[in-house]
């Protein structure tokens, strides 16, 4: 090979040894791979466990006056699912509207303050469970200066003839009368049946409301209100102020003594017989239990279980409202048939029946009044000198 040529190629050579060798140089040496921390190992996802469905052993749906409800029913929901596993439907209105439920099958019981109404034969087929004792209370705005009133003068400011408050001792404005606009309300029958011996006794009051509720609340924003509610709905309320009757203040103490006049009985209302009874007769037998007559007591109410003799001696306070309006004056003693002195044992001895029965029936009062007049007669004929058995 000529020199030239091979003078060429060893140059070649060199240069591209060194060319790769250059390229070498520069090349990165390889980075060691950072180690990969390990993922935790994923929870495991809880299953979603269907609670048990609660399916009611009693199912009892109630319907009635706000006063009942407020009084004890709306606190025996919780105590009543607990205890008898059941349910309590709880529908508030009036008293018409509870024992009309109850006749139509719309409802299991009605929640009332008033007895059965004899003029109304629909309600004869009920049965009229007593529940508690409440008191009726005239209640005021707490500005009213007024603290107590006379059953007089209650008769008289609802028959419209007692106007303004000065003539009670009060102020010179006119008394705002309030009532409640649902016919035989429980509050205003049994108020009605006690001073006029009658529950529909027809009353001159221009201002009407629903129920109790929106009552006690126009009384509250009235300082020339008067209406009437319950020692259960008004005891803690601050918007109302409740008058002592006869200088009596209504409480759960002077209910039980029967000092108290104007006291009336909680019922239940259910049918004898329907497809529900069983568990209708469960309600009754839970509202004489322990944790019912404590919810009872909650609200300023008397178990009727523990009212004791307060029935039995009712004659005494029925007679103590006649001698406070008048009921019985002379002129009616005088017109009582005089063939015979009127034997006392009868009368009474049907009283005591009927109190053994039917202690707050209307069928009771008449007994009751019969013994008072029977009496009434017997001390008219003592004072005159009338002799026994004269005609």
């Amino acid at each position: 090979m000529p020199f030239s040529r091979r003078l060429f190629a060893t140059l070649l050579s060199f240069a591209c040894a060194t060319f790769a060798c250059s390229a070498l140089a520069q090349t990165p040496a390889p980075v060691a791979a950072k180690p990969v921390a390990a993922k935790p190992a994923a929870k495991p996802v809880a299953k979603k466990v269907a609670a048990a469905k609660f399916v009611p052993e009693t199912t009892i749906v109630w319907r009635g006056d706000i006063v009942s409800a407020r009084a004890y029913t709306n606190d025996l929901v919780k105590v009543f699912q607990t205890e008898k596993k059941g349910l309590l439907t709880v529908q508030t209105f009036s008293t018409i509207s509870g024992i009309d439920g109850v006749i139509a099958g719309n409802a299991d019981v009605a929640g009332v303050a008033r007895p059965m109404n004899d003029k109304r034969d629909e309600e004869k087929n009920l049965v009229f469970q007593p529940i508690a004792l409440d008191a009726i209370v005239a209640v005021v705005h707490p500005r009213n200066p007024l603290t107590s009133i006379t059953l007089g003068q209650l008769r008289q400011i609802y028959l419209g003839r007692i106007s303004n408050w000065k003539d009670l001792g009060g102020a010179d404005a006119p008394i705002n009368l309030y009532s409640v606009a649902a016919p035989l309300d429980g509050v205003e029958y049994s108020f009605r049946r006690l001073l006029y011996k009658r529950g529909d006794q027809k009353v001159g009051v221009p201002r009407l409301y629903l129920n109790t509720s929106k009552l006690e609340e126009a009384i509250a924003i009235d300082p020339n209100g008067l209406g009437l509610s319950t020692l259960s709905n008004s005891y803690a309320n601050k918007g109302m102020k409740m008058l002592a009757v006869e200088g009596i203040p209504a409480s759960t103490s002077s209910v039980s003594n029967g000092s108290y006049p104007l006291f009336t009985t909680l019922y239940i209302a259910h049918r004898s017989e329907g497809p529900n009874q069983a568990r209708i007769d469960d309600f009754v037998l839970f509202l004489d239990s322990p944790s019912a007559h404590a919810a009872m007591r909650r609200h300023q109410l008397i178990p009727y279980a523990e009212a004791g003799d307060v029935y039995a001696r009712d004659g005494e306070r029925l007679a103590f409202i006649d001698i406070h309006i008048n009921d019985v004056v002379p002129a009616d003693i005088a017109a009582m048939p005089r063939s015979r002195e009127a034997p006392l044992s009868a009368p009474r001895a049907t009283l005591e029946a009927r109190v053994r029965v039917a202690p707050t029936a209307e069928s009771t009062d008449q007994a009751r009044d019969n013994l008072h007049k029977a009496e009434a007669l017997k001390a008219a004929r003592k004072d005159d000198g009338t002799p026994a058995g004269s005609r």
